[in-house]
């Protein structure tokens, strides 16, 4: 017998046996990492459309603080990035008119405005932001213009109606940090939007309004994002402020932190909530600090989506966006050529409207920037007595100004 021939064909054997081994134990490791990765598993962290919805009667579904059928013409939009809350309403003929909100509300905070423009013949949508009211939450992606651009062009999308195309454009209202995303919009979609009006805008607050501390707290890596969201829901639940802190220069941090978007969006303490156009006509009860309140507890997704739009949000350094805005309309409004005329906003301005009281977007400090950034001429300010909440507690000054606007042009 070949006693070498053999020891061959055994040694062959085994390396062929190892070789096997190890293949199986790394197709077994990948499938385990897979499995045991939760952005993998899951594109999206659902709504309570999906979580608590089906567990509800009709009637408590109408019961709800953020009714389902809270604002008229509801429908869900579904992407690669999860299902969006899009409501659309108002005369099929009228001007369109897409409405963005804030960073803590869902989009029950523009109702009032909403409401108001429909009774004056305006055909209007409003969307929940990704991870609000009852949109979906994408996983592993920032909450960044380029994200919330997307949710703008679905939104559009998914109108039975056109928005865009020959001869078909709209107006576009941001508030607070939907205002920093109205502008982004525009600054790379110029000849979509015909007229671009700010409330209270987010992108150019100052940096020392953030507080050392605060920038160290909502920077990821520095503590565990569980206890970052924990800090970040009490806060949200505790509602309104009662006693906002002030300044008296820049040598001290302006009001607050990083999370007064949230209460500056929340009606002061004292102060009603409507100034007689309910926000949601169908169900008179909603409140924005009950729908807030409700949106943390019941929306799983929430708080990552409002901690990312802290950390990734146009909130601060969006000078970029507003001057390229800016450069359009000082093209617009010096040149002859009339394509440029036809395809810019009208009237060549962006109309910006700001609280005499609001302790989030100071109006000399936003007057300075916006001439800095969109150019003396360039904008219309208007100035209401309010504070940040204005479109909640003040939307009939608010939408009297965006008609007298639109009136001009």
């Amino acid at each position: 017998m070949d006693f070498s021939r053999l020891l061959q064909a055994n040694q062959n054997h085994q390396g062929l046996l190892i070789t096997a081994g190890v293949l199986i134990l790394s197709v077994a490791a990948f499938a385990l990492g897979r499995s045991s990765n939760p952005h993998r598993l899951e594109k999206s962290i659902v709504s309570p459309r999906e979580t608590l919805l089906p567990k509800l009667s009709q009637q408590e579904q109408s019961d709800l603080p953020y009714p389902p059928d809270v604002l008229p013409g509801a429908t869900d939009v579904a992407s690669p990035y999860g299902s969006l809350r899009v409501y659309e309403w108002g005369p099929v003929g009228g001007k369109k008119v897409l409405l963005v909100h804030g960073i803590s509300t869902p989009c029950i905070s523009l109702g009032g405005v909403a409401h108001r423009l429909v009774d004056a013949g305006y055909r209007v949508m409003l969307m929940d932001l990704w991870g609000r009211g009852y949109s979906d939450v994408p996983t592993a992606l920032p909450h960044d213009t380029r994200l919330d651009t997307t949710a703008i062009l679905l939104a559009l999308a998914s109108s039975p109606l056109s928005w865009t195309g020959e001869l078909s454009t709209f107006s576009l209202i941001g508030y607070s940090l939907g205002g920093g995303i109205a502008v982004s919009f525009l600054s790379y979609f110029p000849t979509l939007v015909s007229s671009l009006i700010l409330i209270a805008p987010a992108g150019l607050v100052r940096e020392y309004h953030i507080t050392t501390f605060n920038k160290f707290l909502y920077s990821s890596g520095f503590l565990p994002d569980r206890l970052l969201e924990w800090g970040a829901k009490k806060r949200l639940k505790a509602g309104p402020l009662k006693k906002p802190v002030t300044v008296k220069n820049e040598e001290q941090s302006h009001v607050n932190d990083t999370t007064t978007p949230v209460a500056g969006e929340l009606p002061r303490a004292g102060i009603g909530e409507v100034d007689g156009a309910s926000m949601s006509r169908s169900r008179p009860h909603v409140n924005v600090a009950k729908a807030v309140s409700w949106q943390v507890d019941n929306h799983h997704g929430f708080i990552k989506a409002f901690m990312s739009s802290l950390r990734f949000g146009p909130i601060t350094g969006q000078h970029e966006d507003w001057r390229r805005v800016g450069q359009r309309l000082a093209v617009q409004n010096t040149t002859g050529d009339q394509t440029c005329k036809e395809e810019g906003v009208q009237h060549g301005q962006v109309l910006i409207i700001c609280g005499r009281d609001d302790l989030i977007i100071l109006k000399d400090e936003l007057e300075e920037d916006a001439a800095d950034t969109l150019g003396v001429g360039n904008f219309r300010l208007e100035v209401i007595d309010a504070g940040h909440d204005l479109p909640i507690t003040k939307s009939e000054d608010v939408v009297r100004h965006i008609r007298n606007f639109w009136k001009e042009q």
